[in-house]
């Protein structure tokens, strides 16, 4: 397995922010000498090769976002978890947090906001993710805000949001958004740096076309498929 990710690095008031993309909804962000991983899987990286997490955020409890075996590999007694409350239902000990709540860990603000479908739905009329059970993050490092979108669609909770310097928004169809959901939701937060990521087979350039004629909204595309 290739071990050689992508790396980006943010400036913030406290230092360099680095954010490695492991591949698919998962990343590694580092900040004051802390590694913060967001929904390991093994199918992207091999975590036994990978440093230990001093903090995990988990999204939902999909086997692509929750990844016992993953998980297991960088998780040490002194480790974080943050999930939402079906996470912590399968994992047992772990701070959850639930839509709209908020916490401090590692000097890192994490915000807890809404992820569901509003539009993409099962054959049965369910939500592929139903409002409530999972969770974005909005991270804030060294006063940098990061929003990592979870699997969501373009919802007025995150159309809300202010403040957004970076944003890993979804494009998995037909679970989450499609190129001009994520370019109606990068419209209304205006980042300065846009990653779609969990994009699966969706091409993206169709968002870099969508999103050509906004200015200040940086498209980056790395290896998120």
């Amino acid at each position: 397995m290739d071990q050689a990710f992508e790396t980006d690095v943010v400036e913030t008031a406290q230092g360099e922010l680095a954010m490695a993309f492991l591949g698919h909804g998962s990343l590694l962000f580092t900040f004051g000498g802390k590694r913060i991983y967001v929904d390991p899987f093994s199918r992207v990286a091999d975590y036994s090769r990978l440093p230990k997490a001093d903090l995990v955020l988990l999204t939902h409890e999909h086997r692509d976002h929750l990844d016992p075996a993953a998980l297991g590999a960088i998780r040490t007694p002194a480790t974080l978890v943050v999930a939402p409350p079906p996470c912590a239902e399968a994992l047992g000990e772990c701070r959850v947090l639930r839509n709209g709540e908020s916490t401090t860990l590692l000097g890192v603000e994490i915000e807890a906001v809404p992820a569901y479908n509003l539009v993409h739905k099962r054959e049965s009329g369910e939500p592929f993710h139903p409002r409530g059970r999972g969770n974005g993050y909005v991270l804030t490092f060294g006063g940098v805000r990061v929003l990592v979108a979870g699997d969501t669609e373009n919802v007025p909770e995150l159309k809300a949001l202010r403040g957004v310097e970076v944003a890993f928004l979804p494009m998995n169809l037909p679970y989450t958004m499609t190129p001009e959901m994520v370019a109606d939701l990068a419209r209304a937060l205006r980042p300065k740096i846009l990653y779609p990521y969990h994009y699966g087979s969706t091409d993206p350039q169709a968002l870099v076309a969508l999103l050509r004629d906004e200015p200040g909204i940086e498209v980056r595309i790395r290896k998120l498929a």
